[in-house]
């Protein structure tokens, strides 16, 4: 009984991909969102964390300046061919489009993870920080 109990009541913070009909958790505390510009058909990388209930973007990582790009982060000095750029903005949530031509991509510290294999060509993708309990993440779909 006392473990069941656990297993209802015990809530964890996770990453949560809502692809409309599915939903998949990502447990890990951070992770990178990667994918080909539609214009400059360049390399995009952007760097989250939890925080709390939000999600972070603490910085992002491109080769050319063109549309999209922001305007108000502190440029990070590097030398890999990238412009890294520190943003520290948080999101309650976000809502992404993917699509196999940008090759939309979540990256952690030990797996990559193509979305737009999870679905259609243009669909949307919600990402939120979600607290559940054990139980739901044991039996839910994991990245």
């Amino acid at each position: 009984m006392i473990v069941l109990l656990f297993f209802l009541l015990w809530r964890i913070p996770v990453v949560q991909f809502d692809f409309g009909e599915e939903r998949y958790y990502l447990k890990e505390k951070s992770f990178t969102l990667q994918w080909i510009h539609s214009v400059e058909k360049e390399e995009w990388l952007e760097f989250y964390e939890q925080d709390g209930n939000k999600l972070l973007l603490t910085e992002t990582k491109f080769k050319t300046y063109g549309a999209g790009v922001p305007s108000d982060g502190e440029i990070i000095s590097s030398e890999d061919g990238y412009v890294h750029m520190k943003i520290g903005r948080s999101f309650a949530d976000m809502n992404l489009t993917v699509s196999r031509n940008a090759q939309t991509t979540i990256k952690t510290s030990d797996k990559e993870i193509p979305l737009y294999q999870y679905t259609g060509d243009y669909e949307p993708v919600t990402i939120t920080i979600e607290f559940i309990d054990l139980w739901d993440y044991v039996r839910g779909n994991k990245l």
